[in-house]
């Protein structure tokens, strides 16, 4: 039978016993106590500091704010240590007997039981706070959906433009995390990426489905660097899906059609401005955007150039805040449409405003939409395929250098030192270009028949 004897301080001497230390006291006799009536009988200034049931169970006396704390002394692969089992009267004598027994059990078994209350607090601790998350509508932790966000938050943002992130983040939110998002990121494997991207192709949106795979790819990517996987499965997909077909964007190269083309947007009835877009469009090589997003600010009439900030062109992120400005040479037929436009838009800051609303530029849908009054469908003529049909034929038949279209395109070149070379080097090659290609155009538009550049 247990008993409760009263001991001293430090005049304890542990000895064990299946894995277990007994209390003994050489100072005082054993003070066998029935029960809680013998413990609720004990009051402050009572000499004792601890009462002993046996097998290395006691009762530490006035430990929390006057109150009693029940311990558990037992050894473990050799190692003396020390479990609380509650404090009385919360965890009475009974109860304490019980959540002692079970430790033993486990000491007995080789568990230790202070370590699998640190695991079951840690474990409970998880799952409140996945119910948590659960509650907010959050992804668990771990899924492919949480690390792909923090990817987004953290790496992709930072270094793709908004537009492209938020173009990425949208692929994701309807193609990967309706079907894998909940998925711990380490579990997927390539066949279950797959059959998700596979839904993405049973609708026709091959390109996308790539995009898709590439965005999932770089998520693993992230996931191995940050310890949350160990490996890529979208890298063994690199042959599973449909080869996208390329289709380059409509653009008229021949010279004829295209002086019936310009013969065609001069004569354009709608608004004035949708019509100087048109011209401009053919005459300064801009990509549609960048067209329509011109600001009056940009425009140097006197030097005759258009300078456009690096934050207003294709590029990275990195590379909008702390890359160069595109310069644009206006030739006299540039500088004669706008002439003609500032009066109907000068005073605000776009050069193309909306029609609607001068605080917007227009939309990119104004000149595909003139184009298309004039009869030029998608498969004939694109406001991106003026761009192709300068690059085409500026080449064969102005007979100008591929590098110098290259830098009035604003193509990437391999490094930043050639960057910094085409902008500078080039800039009275392009003014030249720029002047050249604008008479030609007027050639074209005459009537006349130009023929190719043959060079020597």
């Amino acid at each position: 039978m247990h008993g409760l004897p009263a001991l001293e301080a430090g005049t304890l001497a542990g000895t064990p016993q299946s894995g277990f230390l007994h209390k003994k006291s050489s100072c005082m006799p054993r003070d066998l106590i029935p029960g809680d009536v013998t413990i609720r009988s004990i009051k402050p200034g009572d000499p004792r500091t601890r009462l002993s049931d046996g097998d290395g169970l006691y009762l530490r006396l006035f430990v929390k704010g006057g109150s009693h704390g029940w311990r558990l002394d037992y050894r473990i692969n050799g190692v003396r240590k020390n479990l609380s089992l509650g404090t009385y009267p919360d965890t009475g004598l009974a109860l304490a007997r019980k959540k002692a027994n079970e430790a033993r059990a486990m000491v007995s078994a080789g568990i230790d039981p202070s370590d699998a209350r640190k695991t079951a607090k840690q474990e409970a601790r998880q799952r409140l706070a996945e119910k948590k998350t659960a509650d907010a509508g959050l992804p668990p932790a771990g899924s492919f959906e949480a690390v792909a966000r923090e990817w987004l938050a953290t790496v992709h943002t930072a270094k793709v433009s908004d537009g492209h992130a938020t173009r990425t983040r949208i692929r994701l939110e309807q193609d990967a995390f309706p079907w894998i998002g909940r998925r711990p990121l380490d579990e997927i494997e390539a066949p279950e990426l797959l059959q998700c991207l596979r839904r993405v192709e049973e609708r026709g949106a091959i390109e996308t489905a790539h995009r898709v795979k590439d965005a999932c790819g770089q998520v693993f990517r992230y996931g191995i660097a940050t310890g949350a996987c160990t490996r890529n499965p979208a890298a063994d997909l690199r042959d599973a899906l449909r080869p996208v077909v390329t289709r380059h964007h409509a653009a008229i190269t021949d010279p004829g059609q295209v002086g019936a083309l310009l013969r065609d947007m001069a004569g354009y009835q709608g608004h004035p401005v949708t019509r100087c877009a048109l011209t401009l469009s053919a005459l300064l090589l801009l990509r549609p955007g960048e067209l329509r997003h011109m600001e009056w600010s940009w425009v140097d009439t006197a030097d005759a150039l258009l300078t456009i900030p690096g934050d207003a062109m294709k590029r990275n992120k990195a590379d909008k805040v702390n890359g160069p400005p595109h310069l644009v040479p206006l030739s006299a037929q540039a500088l004669a449409a706008l002439a003609e436009l500032q009066p109907l838009t000068g005073s605000g800051q776009y050069v193309f405003p909306a029609l609607s609303t001068s605080k917007r530029c227009m939309s990119e849908n104004t000149v595909r939409s003139a184009l298309r009054r004039l009869g030029y469908g998608n498969d004939d003529m694109t406001a991106h395929g003026f761009r192709a049909m300068a690059r085409t034929m500026i080449a064969e038949r102005l007979g100008i250098a591929p590098e110098v279209i290259e830098a009035q395109l604003a193509h990437a070149v391999p490094d930043a030192l050639g960057r910094a070379y085409n902008r500078t080097q080039y800039l009275e090659q392009r003014r030249d270009m720029m002047t050249r290609w604008a008479d030609y155009l007027d050639r074209l538009r005459a009537g006349a028949q130009v023929l190719a550049f043959k060079a020597g």
